[in-house]
């Protein structure tokens, strides 16, 4: 996986720079951009050990909940303050966060030019007046953040497309790196949250795409486009980095049982082929989709399908803490109530095994 993943670093990052130099179909780059980058932050979120924090069903509930207390929040913010006054405000909050993110990104890539001991001595920094915080890095971590800083204050000051793109683009590995949902349940409580969400703020509403024309943030992907009165296409990363942690939890499933990539690769198909409904669909309405919509369904149907293609099912509670893997398409029917199905289903497809981390 390690040499894919070097790839797919070399040809996201040369189709983020191709617009530069060359028309690129915005369609095109919006689907490989976004598949390429959930592939990224698939491959780096596999560890050695087990995450020590996983999201739970509770977590997972809530989750559309305070995501829509935010966006209405900031939507609210946008009508009665002056925009540039928020955007102001967001462009600082970014600016750190976009160092932290844009660091981390590189870290890997730049540890391995540096001496061993810059990548193992912790320096512990203790905050003025506020001993009880601390932040622990390297010397490592120090490098990583110096072309962060300038690359953030470059984006700060210009606001340029390709700023904004990449630092999207660290937003969004380093979350499918460093999110882990704690089972495939978790993970389709989460989904299904969302794909209401989505189409909730984007159909019934104007408060999603108002909010997303109004945020000056690298909070989504822009594509350029050869339409003057539309210059750029548009890619939240919600988009990307949810359905990607799912993807992702698919890939360390199959890591977990020391065989080659098979979950991973079905849910990473549903992925793709959800992103090409999307746009097929934006631009048969020309009006914007909650791509949510289409990709959720798409993720989860192709991953159980699979799962009932390989008879690789049984109704067991998959859990990190337990060390027991629910497999995927036993998720998806115990979140939907239909226990009593998947219980005749598995008891004529014979399936007995469970599987250890």
């Amino acid at each position: 996986m390690k040499n894919s993943e070097r790839i797919a670093n070399v040809a996201l990052a040369g189709l983020s720079l191709a617009p530069l130099v060359v028309n690129v179909d915005p369609n095109i780059n919006v689907v490989l951009t976004a598949c390429l980058t959930v592939f990224v932050g698939c491959c780096r979120s596999v560890k050695p050990t087990p995450p020590s924090e996983t999201m739970s069903n509770e977590h997972a509930m809530r989750f559309p909940l305070v995501g829509s207390a935010m966006l209405l929040s900031l939507f609210l913010l946008f009508k009665f303050l002056s925009k540039d006054l928020v955007n102001a405000v967001l462009t600082c909050y970014f600016f750190v966060l976009g160092i932290a993110a844009f660091s981390a990104t590189l870290l890997p890539s730049i540890k391995r030019f540096l001496p061993k001991k810059w990548n193992e001595d912790l320096i512990i920094w203790h905050f003025p007046y506020f001993r009880s915080l601390e932040v622990e890095f390297t010397r490592s971590h120090i490098v990583a953040a110096i072309p962060g800083t300038i690359f953030c204050a470059w984006y700060a000051k210009k606001k340029h497309w390709l700023a904004n793109n990449v630092l999207g683009l660290a937003f969004s590995i380093q979350g499918i790196e460093m999110l882990s949902l704690g089972s495939f349940k978790t993970g389709a409580i989460l989904l299904a949250g969302l794909f209401v969400y989505d189409i909730f703020w984007v159909f019934f509403t104007p408060v999603m795409v108002s909010v997303a024309k109004s945020f000056d943030a690298p909070i989504k992907l822009l594509f350029p486009t050869a339409d003057l009165k539309r210059p750029f296409s548009m890619l939240g990363l919600g988009d990307i980095v949810i359905p990607g942690i799912f993807v992702a939890l698919a890939l360390r499933f199959d890591v977990s049982r020391g065989k080659e990539p098979q979950y991973f690769k079905s849910a990473f198909l549903g992925y793709a082929v959800g992103v090409v409904s999307t746009i097929v669909v934006m631009n048969w309405f020309q009006a914007a989709q909650p791509a949510l919509l289409y990709i959720v369904p798409a993720v989860i149907g192709f991953l159980a399908m699979h799962c009932i293609w390989n008879g690789d099912v049984k109704p067991v509670n998959f859990s990190f803490n337990n060390l027991l893997f629910l497999t995927p398409f036993a998720s998806v029917f115990h979140f939907l109530g239909l226990e009593c199905l998947f219980t005749v289903y598995s008891k004529l497809l014979g399936a007995s095994k469970g599987y250890g981390y």
